[in-house]
């Protein structure tokens, strides 16, 4: 709790994956995937409930395993590949309302961001609530500028940003920054209303890039199992 505003943080964890087969509970330097979220989540100092939003029976009893509650299995038809990412966090929402537990913010982890910490967590949310935003995303800065993408037409190059000014200095581009998909907090209120977690007052909270790295294929995870080990040997 902060600010006597109750927190839910949602833990979204389908069975399926096309990237990595059984993403979410696949072993990562000795833990399943999932399982680096749970612990990060459990350490921040507002969330008041954590819970896993699976349809998986095996996701579920991992979560369990951890000490982390699963109140229901959502529908197999809320975790299908082209299931909107935001359908499951308002299914949960809905869920708590008809049982009588309502909370003011909610937060959605997903299990893909490993290097995320709780300090993040908690950082994101006090300037959430402090400049009384409807929202707030983490992102990153980019490691490709727009500046510089390119888009092909019958085998042309074109300036993907039209109209743009050149920079031919990496220097002298404007910063820019990109969703990592590490933390999505908003007010519960707001979330129902615009079944989106942005808005025109939605605040943007910049993490760094190792936190921000996201698992999303394999090279991705074998990246994450190198910087695990050379933490290790730190």
């Amino acid at each position: 709790m902060i600010n006597n505003k109750n927190i839910l943080a949602i833990i979204p964890a389908r069975g399926g994956s096309k990237g990595v087969p059984r993403k979410n509970i696949k072993d990562l330097n000795g833990k399943p995937l999932i399982a680096y979220t749970i612990e990060g989540a459990k350490k921040s100092k507002y969330i008041d409930k954590v819970i896993v939003s699976t349809e998986d029976e095996e996701i579920a009893g991992i979560s369990k395993k951890y000490n982390l509650e699963v109140p229901f299995l959502r529908p197999k038809e809320l975790a299908e590949d082209d299931t909107p990412g935001i359908n499951p966090i308002l299914h949960a929402v809905k869920w708590f309302h008809e049982n009588k537990s309502d909370f003011e913010y909610v937060i959605c982890l997903q299990c893909t961001s490993p290097f995320r910490k709780a300090e993040q967590i908690d950082d994101a949310l006090e300037n959430l609530i402090n400049k009384d935003a409807d929202s707030i995303v983490s992102v990153c800065e980019s490691e490709v500028s727009p500046y510089w993408m390119k888009r092909i037409e019958n085998g042309v190059m074109k300036d993907f940003a039209e109209g743009n000014p050149f920079y031919s200095r990496r220097q002298d581009i404007p910063e820019m920054y990109r969703l990592n998909g590490a933390i999505y907090i908003a007010k519960t209120e707001v979330l129902i209303k615009n079944k989106n977690w942005y808005t025109k007052n939605t605040l943007a909270y910049v993490m760094d890039k190792k936190s921000s790295i996201d698992i999303d294929d394999t090279i991705d995870f074998k990246f994450a199992e190198f910087l695990m080990r050379e933490d290790n040997n730190d």
